[in-house]
This record gives structure tokens, sequence and C-alpha cells, in this order.
């Protein structure tokens, strides 16, 4: 049988119209990104992932085009975010917004307290008994991932739960990853921080993230007139669009400069 339009081959995409396609950033808009799933692909390790060659270059040409209403938002710390792009011009919030820091700025704000080195003692013990499971300590959370022994993820879950609970800490469930959080960091936090800088301020603002941690910064942006991106497949949101993955990210923010993916 032939496919068309009345017995297509291919099942229809479960995707809802309105999530596709986002809207392309320009003037009058502020754009923020996630880094890991959004910019890179995930990688088993952090220091693992591939930065495309011409990845800087394109996230400055969109910072110039937006007047420099543009900021990296990850849950990596500033130090890592660094070594991954090299020494670019950009507004950046790491650690899931605990370490802030604006265009051109040699310092960072803190907006969160140190994690207590009880804690990432307490999870370095649980990785070792899971394994020897990976422990990322970053300056306002830490993160256990478990990408290489997927099956552990419910006793992780579990040991960091308690530990949320005993310490007073937030909890994100990630890709793959169970961080405790520092109060004070979160991606929303610091997307509201942005847009209330002169240079922010008044724009629609714009985020493209992948992964539940950046439902905050979502929620934010929406109450600021402005809408979520989700990269990756299609799940429970408060973002308005959708776009498939790193690859169509790219391609999505070289079509705003109307230049083909770098």
């Amino acid at each position: 049988m032939k496919a068309g339009p009345e017995h297509p081959l291919v099942p229809a995409p479960l995707v809802p119209a309105p999530l596709a396609p986002p809207p392309l950033p320009g003037a009058g808009d502020a754009l923020f990104l996630d880094f890991d799933g959004t910019l890179v692909e995930i990688a088993a390790h952090p220091d693992a992932v591939r930065v495309a060659p011409g990845l800087p270059a394109l996230i400055e040409s969109l910072r110039i085009r937006l007047e420099g209403r543009l900021a990296i938002v990850s849950g990596r710390s500033l130090a890592s975010l660094d070594r991954a792009l090299g020494p670019i011009a950009v507004a950046m919030a790491g650690s899931h917004g605990g370490e802030f820091r604006e265009a051109g700025a040699r310092a960072a704000i803190a907006l969160a307290e140190p994690v207590p080195t009880a804690v990432v003692a307490r999870l370095h013990a649980v990785a070792a008994a899971l394994g020897g499971l990976l422990v990322e300590q970053k300056p306002f959370s830490a993160a256990i991932h478990y990408r290489d022994r997927p099956e552990a993820e419910s006793a992780v879950l579990a040991a960091a739960r308690e530990l949320a609970r005993a310490e007073g800490l937030a909890l994100k469930h990630g890709k793959m990853v169970a961080e405790l959080i520092m109060p004070g960091s979160d991606k929303g936090s610091a997307v509201a921080r942005y847009m209330a800088l002169p240079g922010f301020a008044g724009a629609r603002p714009l985020f493209a993230g992948d992964d539940t941690t950046d439902e905050d910064a979502f929620a934010a942006v929406a109450r600021l007139a402005g809408g979520g991106i989700l990269v990756g497949p299609m799940r429970h949101t408060a973002a308005r669009w959708r776009l498939d993955g790193v690859r169509e990210t790219h391609a999505w923010l070289a079509a705003a400069l109307g230049e083909e993916p770098r």
C-alpha cells in the first residue's frame, strides 16, 4: 500500500501542534540557554562532553544580535562552563543559579551558601557503597551520577531524599543524576535576577533546556510573558515549545542569525 493522506505508513507525531516550532530569538527578546543536553550532548562524564567547534562563536554572535540579552544558565559550575566554552563574553549562571555572573565580569556573585562538607562526604559514602558512582562537587550543590549503573537509581534517590530532608536542601532529579542543592540555587531565580538588570528589563524571555531541572526556569519566563523551549522528547512540562535535540537547537540558533548551523 502506498503512503498517502488517508493511509500514512508513518504514524502522526504525538507532539501537540503549538509546541513546534518555537519562535526565533530576535530584537526584543532575551535568550537563556541550558548547557548539557541543550547546547552539547550529554556524556557519561561531565568532562567528556564535546563542544562543537563553532558553538562559542555562534553564542557570541547571538549575544551581539540580542544586544547582550543572552545568558547561559546551567547546573554546571562556572569553572566547568569556562573550561568548556573558553573566554566568551556572555553572562553565565552556574550551579543551578548559585553562581551568578554578568557578561564581561571576572568575579561571580554567590546566591547561596557552599554545600557542607559533611553532605559531600555522605554522598561519597553512598557512591562507594553502590559500586563507585561518580560524585560531582560544585560550589553550591553536589551531584551523584548513575549513568553507568542505571539499576542504582532507586537506592540513589532514597539516599538523596534522606540527605535532603536531614540537611534542609533541595533535591533535583535529572537525567541519571540526583543533585542536592543549597537554598537559593535554582535556574528560575537566576533568570529573574537577569531580567531585573537594565540590559534585560522589558524583553521577552525565552529559555531553552532539556531536563526537569529546567522547569523552574520555564515557569519563570512564563511569569514574565515569555516561554520555555523543551529540548528533547516530549514530556509533562511548563515549556510552550519544543526542539527535537541538540542538533535542532544549533540549527534554530543559527537560523536566528540567518546562517547555516556551524
